[in-house]
């Protein structure tokens, strides 16, 4: 049977792509990373659905993206937006995603595990440069040449199931799993408790995922 390190935030897409690796079969093993996100609800929800799901193992890496600065979801001086914007937005952390499976690819060459997925989205990704095809190709040729394990044969492979879907498909994929979307949280700016506030990017594409989906939405708001 097939291992596979499998990147959980806690958002929908994350779960989504945890559920579709364990139905094709593969043992999972999660990792959540602690950026310095503003807003901690996620990584709680990552542990809610790392025991849902039975993984394996979850592990929680600690570091600091917020130190360099640059984005709102990191610098509590930078206003999360609340309308859409043109552009790359300014929600965008830089390099995150290249950070974030660097991560993985560690784990997963110390493992000995070679398959590796990620939940990034091509279709409704608010812009981001690191969730495109062209970046997942490139990510997958820098591991296969930067690690030992690919210099001594092992081929990794990056998936990304949900590039090329909308959020009413990941949401579909996700329900016809039995995924509890309730227990994830997606908002840029999410209280405590983990209550979306319903007005940034990730809310407004969550909603009308489940509104294309025609899925009651068991998001959590802010009232």
């Amino acid at each position: 049977m097939q291992r596979a390190v499998v990147l959980l935030s806690g958002g929908l897409d994350s779960a989504t792509t945890l559920a579709m690796a364990i139905n094709a079969g593969y043992v999972c093993y999660a990792l959540s990373i602690d950026y310095g996100q503003r807003q901690r609800a996620e990584l709680d929800a990552a542990t809610r659905i790392a025991i849902m799901l039975q993984v394996v193992e979850h592990r929680i890496i600690h570091l600091d993206l917020g130190a360099m600065g640059g984005s709102a979801l990191t610098d509590p001086d930078v206003a999360v937006p609340t309308v859409p914007s043109v552009g790359i937005p300014v929600t965008y952390v830089p390099a995150r995603n290249t950070v974030l499976l660097a991560l993985a690819l560690g784990w997963a060459e110390v493992l000995k595990i070679k398959h590796i997925f990620v939940g990034v989205n091509a279709v409704d990704y608010s812009g981001y440069p690191d969730c495109r095809p062209d970046f997942i190709r490139a990510f997958e040729n820098l591991a296969n040449v930067a690690t030992k394990a690919g210099v001594e044969g092992t081929r990794f492979e990056i998936h990304a199931p949900l590039l090329h879907l909308s959020k009413g498909e990941i949401i579909h994929h996700g329900v016809s799993l039995g995924l509890d979307y309730s227990l994830t949280v997606s908002c840029y700016q999410a209280d405590p408790q983990g209550r979306a506030c319903g007005c940034c990017d990730a809310c407004r594409l969550r909603r009308q995922g489940f509104i294309d989906a025609r899925i009651v939405d068991p998001t959590c708001y802010v009232e």
